[in-house]
């Protein structure tokens, strides 16, 4: 039970004062917000402090983001869902994320429009996803009024497929989506609009028929889908991704002229290098470092991070910057990248090419010994890059293998940069940031755009020394911008909630380990539960189920931290060309460090950003889930030939429908029905994460290495379904265990059929394939 507050004294706010201004306040507030609100100062927080914990204790109000507003109340903005039209015709939205075990009965809203609408006004209609600026009705906390800020994503009244021609005219629609897979559509002759085999298409569908497929019109041909190099287009339509600029965006960019010297700081000099992959086209961070001369800096560094300077060619309000927040970001495919700026821009004008000079906003750091920041600075500034070198190229000149490249540059440039990496190092050892050891795979094509293997590159100090010097930048622009009393965009990334620490300290139980629950949640914990299972056969699985407790980073006008990285204040200042996020940080340092007149506007509003923060984080999650999504098309088209084919690898996760497994060597995932998992009435208990056996005992656990077989492939979803092939574990207790729900079985269980598996030594249940069941 939490500990009552002492009673307040006369000038402290009473319990209902503070709920009535949490309530009533327009915005989320914090302790900071209510404090200065009623004049609290000193030793007096510690009560408000306790006086918080005790109304949320209560229910009565939700802490989330170091913030607080009433319980069971939407924020001001929300990402909503236009869900249906009422008995008058109005249209009702509901919030895209809400939980109903938490926070109470899901709150509609009523989407109102003005009386007099501008030109631009969003029109929304049921099914679209819109950013809606809410205000509650009085005296019903569940219900609110809301008028549409942007829609975000359109609604989807056509399904996208590949046509599969019929030689007597007409064709079928096999769905892209996984759980489409098994509802093909039938085309008619005469209802193919041109479309040939094999062509991603777009269709409409036709009223249902009594009989036989349902019946659909090819509305657009998208493009042709037989080579694996095109398979991103199913991705990029599919998630409504923008890859197409518009004539006004293409029109600035090349009508661009070169950024010229004037009111900058000439800086061409200075030999800064750029270190990206091999194959990167636009390069937009380069780096120095050299040892400081400053006697009262015995050991320390300066350090020089230059980012291309897109503002100087994107201004606000332009047809460029229009196309680049609709994108929120450039997107990666392993045969293609959807950019956010044209090619004129983000490969030419601002990328940092050897030799030439280019324009960039730069941030000059020092550093003592031991990596710790004494002082900041950034300069707009004119550079010219001395050098341009892949990661690798750059590790093996300091691991003693320079090439003509790099050898004339190691000892001016390269090590000097090792050096100060070392340094900063052991800051970062010491703020102890989340540090997951998990393989990246990187997918490498053909030249006819088939798959020709999947690799996990080598994670070398190039990488690291890169990554740390962007954190240091990152963390100065939102110092810099904080000091300057300027709003801005934030990084942030939230401590992971009581239901997942709950959870994952169920599955490390599991394996015999203990999440402890003493002091505050720090990275530092996690880290010290990563630690104990190096080099151990449980160390993959616990990074994996350590990565999925951790809540997701998004982008904020509101602080809260960065939990992974263990920072305070974060920002993302390091990629302009790809993230829009950094070109709104550039302008805001433009404007609040008066470096020109192309900065933020000094009219930019709060709201502004929060609107823009949700949609870029929404632009980040589709292009996440677009990514992921295509890699699995490629894998799935790559092993579509090696049906029969056996494979090591360990459950990815379990559920009442069967066990997800990754193969270890493509990371590929497949599923395995619980029908055919063995000769037993298999049940999920949630508490383990596993499946176990009624009569046997056999379990199935999460993060248990088996060995599967390959029984069906279908890649145009991307979908694989294995058969299991090795035996589970066994405990005296066949029925221990918090029950989730009985599996399903195999259609002989029940009569204890015997006929025999490839699994040794085993007795297992055959069952039919069912259509479409690859997961």
């Amino acid at each position: 039970m939490a500990r009552r507050p002492k009673a307040p004294a006369p000038s402290l706010p009473t319990r209902e004062e503070l709920m009535s201004f949490i309530a009533d306040s327009p915005r989320k507030v914090g302790k900071r917000e209510i404090a200065k609100a009623f004049g609290i100062h000193g030793g007096d927080r510690i009560w408000l402090k306790q006086a918080l914990k005790e109304l949320e204790d209560e229910g009565a109000i939700d802490r989330r983001h170091k913030s607080v507003h009433k319980a069971g109340q939407l924020p001001p903005v929300v990402l909503a869902d236009i869900k249906r039209r009422d008995q008058d015709g109005e249209l009702i939205a509901e919030p895209a994320e809400w939980n109903a075990d938490e926070d109470g009965p899901i709150p509609t809203i009523l989407v109102t429009f003005p009386h007099k609408p501008r030109r631009d006004q969003p029109t929304p209609g049921v099914n679209d996803r819109a950013l809606i600026r809410v205000s509650p009705l009085k005296g019903d906390i569940h219900r609110y009024t809301g008028r549409v800020v942007k829609i975000v994503a359109r609604q989807r009244s056509q399904v996208l497929g590949i046509f599969q021609a019929m030689p007597e005219g007409g064709g079928r629609i096999v769905p892209v989506e996984k759980k489409s897979r098994d509802k093909e559509l039938l085309v008619r002759p005469g209802d193919e609009n041109e479309a040939q085999d094999g062509d991603l298409v777009s269709v409409s569908l036709s009223k249902p028929s009594r009989f036989g497929l349902p019946q659909a019109k090819v509305q657009e041909r998208l493009g042709s889908v037989k080579s694996e190099k095109a398979v991103s287009l199913i991705a990029i339509h599919a998630h409504g991704i923008p890859n197409v600029f518009s004539k006004e965006a293409l029109a600035e960019a090349e009508s661009a002229k070169p950024v010229t010297l004037a009111e900058r700081e000439d800086w061409r000099k200075l030999p800064l290098v750029t270190i990206d992959p091999p194959d990167a086209k636009d390069h937009d961070d380069a780096v120095h470092a050299v040892a400081d001369e400053d006697p009262d800096n015995p050991g320390g560094f300066v350090v020089t991070v230059a980012i291309a300077d897109v503002s100087a060619y994107v201004r606000p309000g332009s047809a460029l910057d229009r196309d680049a927040l609709e994108r929120g970001n450039s997107v990666y495919f392993p045969d293609r990248v959807v950019p956010m700026l044209p090619e004129r821009i983000s490969n030419d004008l601002c990328s940092l090419r050897p030799l030439e000079d280019r324009p960039a906003l730069a941030m000059r750091m020092i550093v003592d010994a031991d990596g710790r920041k004494k002082s900041h600075g950034f300069h707009r500034i004119m550079m010219r890059s001395a050098a341009k070198l892949s990661y690798q190229q750059a590790q093996s000149a300091i691991d003693g293998r320079p090439d003509d490249t790099t050898g004339p540059i190691l000892e001016p440039i390269l090590k000097p940069l090792w050096a100060a990496y070392a340094a900063v190092k052991k800051a970062r050892d010491i703020r102890e940031p989340l540090f997951l050891d998990l393989p990246e795979r990187k997918i490498v094509l053909k030249q006819d755009g088939t798959v020709d293997r999947v690799l996990v590159p080598e994670r070398l100090e190039a990488h690291k020394l890169i990554e740390e010097f962007m954190i240091l930048a990152n963390v100065a622009a939102a110092e810099t911008l904080e000091k300057a009393g300027s709003d801005l965009i934030y990084r942030v990334h939230d401590e992971p909630s009581l239901e997942k620490m709950k959870s994952l300290g169920e599955v490390l139980a599991s394996v015999g380990l203990k999440l402890s629950a003493q002091g505050a949640l720090k990275a530092e914990l996690f880290n010290r539960i990563l630690r104990s299972v190096e080099n151990s056969e449980n160390q993959l699985f616990i990074n994996e189920v350590v990565l999925r407790s951790q809540s997701q980073a998004e982008y904020s006008a509101e602080n809260y931290g960065h939990f992974g990285l263990n920072l305070r204040r974060y920002a993302h200042f390091t990629s302009p060309i790809r993230r829009y996020a950094d070109l709104i940080v550039h302008r805001a340092l433009i404007t609040a460090l008066k470096l020109g007149k192309d900065g933020l506007s000094p009219d930019t509003k709060r709201q502004q950003l929060i609107e823009i923060s949700a949609g870029i984080s929404t632009a980040e999650r589709r292009a996440m889930a677009a990514e992921r999504e295509t890699i699995d098309r490629l894998i799935a088209h790559h092993l579509a030939d090696r049906i029969g084919a056996t494979f090591d690898g360990q459950i990815s996760g379990v559920t009442k429908s069967g066990l997800f497994v990754k193969l270890h060597d493509t990371g590929a995932d497949g599923f395995i029905p619980a029908g055919t998992i063995g000769a037993d009435y298999y049940r999920f208990e949630e508490g383990t994460h596993s499946m176990r056996g009624e009569r046997t005992g056999e379990t199935f656990r999460l993060g248990d290495n088996v060995k599967v077989k390959l029984v069906e492939a279908a890649p145009v979803a991307g979908a694989l379904r294995f058969e299991l092939m090795s035996e589970g574990r066994y405990s005296k207790k066949p029925h221990g265990g918090k029950g989730g729900g009985k599996a399903k079985r195999g259609p002989d269980a029940k009569k204890g059929a015997t006929r025999a598996q490839s699994r040794p030594g085993k007795t297992r249940v055959r069952t039919k394939s069912r259509r479409g069941g690859a997961a």
